[in-house]
């Protein structure tokens, strides 16, 4: 579904002002506490809940993915179902990762050699190990974007457009991700850098993604961002890997749409519009799953099929003696859990 109000300027460019998100709790003693940035939004897209700094300018990493998976397929992407989940991913290096990464490169007749994004080892651990215990040297292939990579040489190629500059941010690619990003974000874009992978990365707010993953996730059936949202919701572990979060998270909420990224983000949104984003400012993917299952029961889920989100036990001796627990305010009134 197309927005057609114009973006509004974009969110000011200055050191976020965090709140405490959450507590390590040893032994009943607040050891640590990491800050960050929360938003709740409503079915109507106001924010319901804010917490620290979600207006200012911050980096989404790769939880702005759907966003550009969405702005591939605007602009004639013919994937659906698993590989659209995987142009779409953070992936673990599965096979089926590498796979489905090689059949989205033939589509277009590309080949490995065609992508940009920079080699490395395969994000999920227990492949990574494997990995490295068989000798294999890091890959573009085997780089957790690799499928968005190869999703945006096969929408250059159906354009027309070159393949070598296909990551600068003045080619027309890029261009048209960007203003995919204003689109749904609602905002102009406040800077452009470049992400881990070499793709370009445009800095919105926290409150701007979580606006736009509702958008994705409130899309009327056969849009681009229906298919995207269709294609990650059915197809969670192609978008992560086995094992992962976000995967389990997407599958114990049903018609959750949610997405991770490095440096401690988190977005998810419901088919009615409701939306949370989460930002760790120290990076620390201990807090943003706490946090953000805390975020999702605040917007109404049932706090039941969130448990298992409630954080890693901290040890002591080999034993549970804390937690890590997100702030009372996060708390949502008794009422409000539905």
């Amino acid at each position: 579904m197309h927005h057609s109000t114009l973006p509004a300027d974009a969110p000011p460019v200055r050191e976020p002002l965090h709140a405490p998100v959450a507590h390590l709790v040893r032994g009943g003693l607040v050891e640590g506490v990491h800050y960050g940035s929360v938003v709740v939004l409503g079915p109507d897209g106001e924010p319901q809940f804010r917490l620290g700094d979600p207006e200012a300018a911050f980096h989404p990493r790769s939880a702005v993915k759907p966003l550009q998976a969405a702005a591939m397929v605007r602009a004639g992407l013919p994937l659906d179902g698993e590989l659209l989940s995987l142009a779409a991913a953070s992936h673990s290096g599965e096979e089926r990762h590498l796979m489905g990464t090689r059949r989205i490169l033939a589509a277009a007749g590309l080949t490995e050699r065609h992508l940009r994004n920079v080699p490395d080892l395969p994000f999920g651990a227990d492949v990574r190990d494997t990995w490295v215990r068989e000798g294999r040297a890091p890959s573009r292939l085997a780089q957790n974007c690799s499928g968005k990579h190869a999703a945006m040489l096969h929408t250059c190629v159906l354009n027309g457009w070159p393949l070598d500059d296909y990551l600068d941010p003045a080619h027309p690619l890029q261009q048209v991700i960007a203003e995919t990003v204003e689109e749904l974000t609602g905002q102009r874009i406040a800077q452009v850098t470049v992400d881990g992978c070499g793709a370009p990365l445009f800095s919105v707010s926290l409150h701007g993604l979580a606006r736009a993953a509702a958008r994705i996730a409130t899309a009327a059936p056969g849009t681009p961002e229906a298919r995207v949202a269709d294609a990650m919701r059915q197809h969670p572990e192609m978008a992560s890997g086995a094992g992962r979060d976000v995967a389990a998270l997407m599958r114990a909420v049903p018609g959750l749409l949610a997405k991770d990224g490095f440096e401690g983000v988190q977005v998810a949104a419901l088919p009615d519009g409701r939306a949370v984003a989460v930002k760790i400012a120290d990076g620390a993917d201990r807090a943003r799953v706490p946090v953000a299952a805390a975020a999702l029961v605040r917007a109404g889920v049932d706090p039941d099929a969130l448990a298992a989100f409630a954080g890693q036990p901290l040890l002591g001796g080999g034993r549970p003696v804390g937690a890590i627990r997100p702030v009372p305010a996060l708390s949502p009134p008794a009422a409000a859990r539905v």
